[in-house]
């Protein structure tokens, strides 16, 4: 764990991820395209960089360094839901034209690296950039914050941006799960001839490409359906027990 004199291993933590949500840690030596990052989150795969911001300037940094890999982005990977999102995300670029890529890429930005949320009714931070930037969370009450629209491709007219400086501008959306309904809306318009699905057993992605791997895709689905099911039934056995 982090501690005045130690920095987790990425070994360490990756095998944390991998128990937790399946997710691994794969070290980099700085920034991927928008296109080879995001194909390495549709196999579960969170490229990570090594290297710590500089002692002169503790509190930020233009570029992701381990601080920001393991306080902003290890804890995010380690919730199902977004690890979930995550690899959809990821999904969703493989195939995709350029264009497309590139709003998945802003879509990305805008939620997990610099996303806001309301909870409760006040504005809550969760995305990686802010989380592991003291002085821009500092700076962070007098930036504007704009609402996302609830409305398909939410973030199909918003500007993509990089770490290079304070940002001038947030975006917040009504939660995260209103965050995946939206990307999922919006990644169902991606125009490429196949469907894609994530096989967690061989983690390998496969193509939809005919019916007999539908069918077998649809069989696997109807077994997970019947153990929610079974497991449901127990659940208002057990309350009907307890509240005659």
């Amino acid at each position: 764990s982090f501690r005045k004199n130690n920095i987790p291993q990425l070994e360490d933590v990756s095998r944390f991820l991998k128990q937790r949500t399946g997710f691994q840690l794969r070290p980099v030596a700085g920034y991927l395209s928008s296109r080879d990052f995001l194909a390495g989150l549709a196999f579960r795969v969170f490229h990570c960089t090594q290297y710590i911001r500089h002692s002169s300037d503790p509190f930020y940094t233009p570029e992701p360094d381990c601080c920001h890999e393991l306080l902003g982005h290890v804890p995010l990977l380690a919730d199902a839901s977004f690890a979930q999102f995550s690899q959809e995300l990821g999904l969703a670029s493989l195939g995709a034209s350029d264009e497309e890529v590139d709003k998945l890429a802003t879509c990305y930005f805008f939620t997990v690296e610099f996303g806001l949320c309301k909870q409760a009714g006040e504005m809550r931070v969760y995305g990686a950039g802010l989380l592991s930037s003291v002085a821009e969370l500092q700076c962070f009450p007098k930036i504007p914050v704009k609402m996302l629209p609830a409305i398909l491709q939410p973030y199909s007219n918003i500007k993509s941006s990089r770490y290079l400086e304070y940002h001038s501008l947030f975006y917040c959306n009504i939660s995260k799960c209103f965050s995946l309904l939206c990307f999922r809306e919006f990644a169902s318009t991606i125009k490429r001839p196949f469907g894609l699905r994530y096989n967690p057993y061989t983690q390998t992605v496969e193509i939809l490409s005919n019916t007999r791997k539908i069918a077998n895709l649809v069989s696997e689905l109807k077994g997970d359906l019947c153990v929610v099911t079974t497991a449901l039934k127990k659940i208002r056995g057990k309350q009907c027990v307890k509240d005659p």
